[in-house]
């Protein structure tokens, strides 16, 4: 038996879900407006997780262009049937509802290649696909009610897939509002077939602070459902919000080849004050079943700190599990860029990469030269080392990011004919304030050393040159970086970026490493 921490993936890996081949374990979680998307794990003790790679990781296979920050790829739904890996999800796009939708995509391998978007005629949100054992499969999801009684007021429907054609085929029926009145956001849902009976698992009350598990039964994959009389069956939020994990919900259910339950779900954990930068979270808990209900995290009825999986060997905890500290060289599957492919402006170079300057900036919802990684820890350092000669509004640096209007900024630009400073901006509600200058020495296209030092909710950013101690330009209050203060759903993302400020430019920011270092106690 081995004991496992949560959360089992720190940082932004929220609305996990999971689905088991064999002794297998196969989980993914959403993107929003980051590629490559959808990244996929596999495990085969629930405890170490390594990723196999992205579900969306090629030009073409679905169009992000112009989506803002906390759109994109929501709550995608992943399982497995005869050979085939379905997934279905949503590609939101927040200023234009006419664009994206539910879609379904299929691969043998989980690591890919995935197949390219089919397309579901239904409107909503997190969409889930169940396949029975009478041949039949029926997709389902959330939408808001055309005439709500209450606010933010939705239904959970499902209907029939035809596996052939995987077009949605037959009558649609709506099958769950939530399980108390005026509810919002009943969402998230996830069918199983236990014993004979059909559940419908659920999130409600909204991905925030007072979020739930709830749970119905049927006779009939169709219903009429019956809720638990004990819903919701998990949540925090009669913890308060001092809790150390808030948030609980938008879980799924797997059963391990010794008959064992499990529930992934997501949570927050605040600090600091009511802030979770590190976002939504994947983490672990078990379930049994009594009286023909699922129990979750029985005898404590909290998501528990520490998990033990009976059919566990050691931990092997991976980069993706905030295992790893150093270099994060080229092929590291963590790396990710805004809305496009990183192969469109960075290229490998040995621990690092070019970097092609663009003239589109982090406060556009375009794609600007940005390479970045999870904020996975609460104290870190992100170091980046890079050379570059740059022209007259030129900048590359470190950023790190919540969305276009809140994010910020440690960079190196050009002063007067061969002068370097080093500047920290903070974009606030997308105004950019100016947290504090540093003239550098040495010359044009020397080696420069940016660094983020996180502690806590106090961002420092530092700058060195030439082998010299690190000076501090200034320090950011993470505090307003956070989705709690800046809406979306998002965590924090660091990284390396570089723009002309929306000037033709040819210029090359060579970045010789990228380092990731957690600071553990």
């Amino acid at each position: 038996m081995t004991t496992v921490r949560n959360p089992v993936l720190p940082g932004c890996y929220p609305d996990p879900s999971i689905c088991r081949v064999g002794d297998d374990f196969y989980l993914v979680t959403s993107t929003f407006e980051y590629l490559p998307g959808l990244p996929l794990f596999h495990s085969v003790d629930l405890i170490s997780w390594e990723q196999l790679g992205h579900v969306i990781d090629r030009p073409g296979q679905l169009d992000y262009d112009g989506i803002a920050s906390s759109g994109g790829l929501y709550a995608p739904t992943l399982r497995h049937h005869d050979g085939v890996f379905w997934l279905v999800c949503t590609l939101v796009d927040q200023a234009d509802a006419t664009r994206g939708g539910n879609f379904l995509v299929t691969a043998t391998d989980p690591a890919g290649p995935w197949s390219d978007p089919v397309w579901l005629d239904v409107d909503g949100i997190d969409p889930s696909i169940f396949f029975d054992d009478d041949g039949r499969v029926w997709v389902h999801g959330t939408r808001l009610v055309s005439e709500p009684q209450w606010h933010d007021q939705t239904q959970v429907w499902v209907r029939e897939l035809d596996p052939a054609t995987k077009a949605l085929v037959g009558p649609e029926h709506v099958i769950w509002n939530g399980a108390l009145l005026g509810v919002v956001w009943a969402e998230a849902p996830h069918l199983y077939k236990v014993g004979g009976t059909y559940y419908l698992l659920a999130a409600e009350a909204g991905t925030e602070f007072h979020h739930a598990v709830s749970v119905a039964r049927a006779d009939a994959v169709t219903g009429p459902y019956v809720g638990n009389k004990g819903n919701p069956i998990l949540t925090h939020r009669h913890l308060g919000r001092g809790s150390d994990v808030i948030g609980a919900g938008h879980a799924d259910l797997v059963e391990a080849a010794d008959g064992s339950w499990w529930a992934v779900l997501l949570a927050m954990r605040p600090y600091g004050g009511y802030h979770y930068n590190l976002g939504r979270e994947t983490f672990l808990l078990p379930v049994v079943w009594e009286a023909g209900w699922p129990v979750f995290a029985p005898g404590v009825g909290r998501i528990p700190a520490d998990v033990e999986v009976p059919f566990a060997g050691a931990a092997r905890p991976g980069a993706a599990q905030g295992g790893e500290s150093g270099v994060v060289r080229p092929d590291d599957l963590r790396w990710t860029s805004l809305r496009r492919l990183a192969s469109e402006f960075a290229t490998p170079s040995g621990d690092g990469w070019d970097l092609a300057l663009r003239p589109s900036t982090l406060a556009e919802p375009v794609t600007p030269a940005y390479l970045a990684l999870r904020q996975q820890h609460v104290d870190l350092d992100v170091r980046a080392t890079v050379r570059v000669d740059l022209a007259a509004g030129e900048e590359v640096g470190l950023a790190v990011r919540q969305s276009e209007d809140d994010h910020v900024r440690l960079f190196v630009t050009r002063t007067g004919e061969h002068g370097r400073t080093a500047v920290a901006v903070h974009r606030r509600g997308g105004a950019d304030i100016t947290l504090g200058e540093l003239p550098l020495a040495g010359e044009a296209g020397d080696a420069v050393t940016l660094t983020v030092q996180a502690r806590g909710q106090d961002y420092a950013l530092l700058v060195a040159t030439g082998g010299a101690e690190p000076g501090v330009v200034a320090v950011a209050d993470g505090r307003a970086l956070d989705s709690v203060s800046t809406g979306g759903f998002l965590g924090l993302w660091i990284g390396v970026y570089a723009t002309s400020n929306g000037r033709p430019t040819q210029t090359i920011a060579h970045v010789d490493s990228v380092e990731y270092l957690p600071v553990v106690a």
